[in-house]
């Protein structure tokens, strides 16, 4: 489990950081900004699951990885 704390406190600090230069992006980054906030929302939910749930483990560890690659397309287009 200390794996997916990491990538947890990984993705919020990413996260964080790019919240704060976003509204200086272009309209397609605000775009695809606001699905990765829903997706965001959505690991959230499910990340508070997985403490009691372990199959659900590998569905999120999918998701973070999508989430942290989106937040480095981001990232890079800033």
């Amino acid at each position: 489990m200390p794996d997916f704390s990491n990538l947890i406190e990984d993705l919020k600090r990413t996260r964080d950081e790019i919240k704060l230069k976003i509204h200086l992006g272009s309209k397609d980054l605000q775009t695809e900004w606001s699905e990765i906030e829903r997706r965001w929302d959505s690991f959230e939910r499910k990340a508070e699951l997985d403490r009691s749930a372990k199959d659900v483990g590998d569905a999120l560890q999918i998701l973070g990885s999508e989430l942290r690659d989106a937040f480095q397309r981001v990232r890079k287009a800033l």
